[in-house]
This record gives structure tokens, C-alpha cells and sequence, in this order.
């Protein structure tokens, strides 16, 4: 890798920090650009580079992560959708639907005795939501 290359990784690894520490806040492509010292363009474009996934993406899937620790801890769903960040119930749900594979009434109303008993570093690394298990999934239900 170059030093260009090394110093682009640090300035997006600043921005992704940003999006998981203030996931809740409303933050958009130009914000999280200006965090990484770069264009909003080559902001996204190099983020997916080197992420995987959009930076809106990604920033859903945080807020989705936390939204689903507070649904277990028994919250209501349109108080978690606030307290996440997201402003509209229905885009909420419809997202937590696609990321999870349910619906957060039907995730809350679940029972998640087993995941009370793990250790914490277990629970976050099992519980956390990743849209490639569920084009897993969909793809073997539809197979």
C-alpha cells in the first residue's frame, strides 16, 4: 500500500468511527465526508472500496444494531426508533425488517432468554445485524 492509500484508510476509519459513536445524530454523506477530509463522491465511492457497503448502509446498520439491544431490553418500537435516530416509523420498520428478517414488533415480542445468558462480547458479535447472512438465507429459501 502507499502512503496515500494508508492516510485515506485513517481518514475513513475517523468517519466510521464517527458513524458508530454518534449513530443516533443526523448524519449525512457531506458530514461524514468532511469527517474523512474528502468529496462527498470520493467519500462514498472510496468507503465502499474499503467497507463494503455504502456509508448510509453502514450508519443503518449501526442504528438497526442498537435498535435491536433496545427492543430486547423491552422499549417500545417507535420510542427505539427515535432513540436510534431515524425519524419515520415506517421507514424504520422497513428497514429493520430487510436488515433483521422481521418485523421489530415481532423481534421484540420474541423471547432472548438464551442471548441474556452470554457473555456481552459474545452477544454483540452474534446479534449484530449483516445483510450477507440474510441473502444467505433468502437465497436458500428461495433454492
Amino acid at each position: 500500500m502507499t502512503p496515500q492509500e494508508l492516510e485515506n484508510l485513517a481518514h475513513l476509519r475517523r468517519a466510521r468511527d464517527r458513524i458508530d459513536r454518534d449513530f443516533a445524530s443526523p448524519l449525512d454523506v457531506p458530514t461524514m465526508a468532511a469527517t474523512a477530509l474528502m468529496s462527498p463522491a470520493h467519500f462514498a465511492r472510496q468507503f465502499k472500496l474499503a467497507y463494503g457497503e455504502t456509508p448510509y448502509a453502514y450508519l443503518m446498520t449501526r442504528r438497526i444494531e442498537r435498535a435491536m439491544a433496545l427492543l430486547r431490553d423491552g422499549m417500545s418500537v417507535t420510542d427505539t426508533c427515535m432513540a436510534v435516530g431515524c425519524t419515520s416509523l415506517g421507514s424504520f420498520s422497513s428497514r429493520f425488517s430487510e436488515i433483521v428478517g422481521e418485523s421489530p414488533t415481532a423481534y421484540r415480542a420474541r423471547s432472548h432468554g438464551a442471548i441474556d445468558e452470554l457473555p456481552t462480547c459474545i452477544t454483540k458479535t452474534q446479534t449484530r445485524p449483516q445483510r450477507s447472512r440474510i441473502r444467505e438465507a433468502a437465497s436458500t429459501v428461495a433454492a
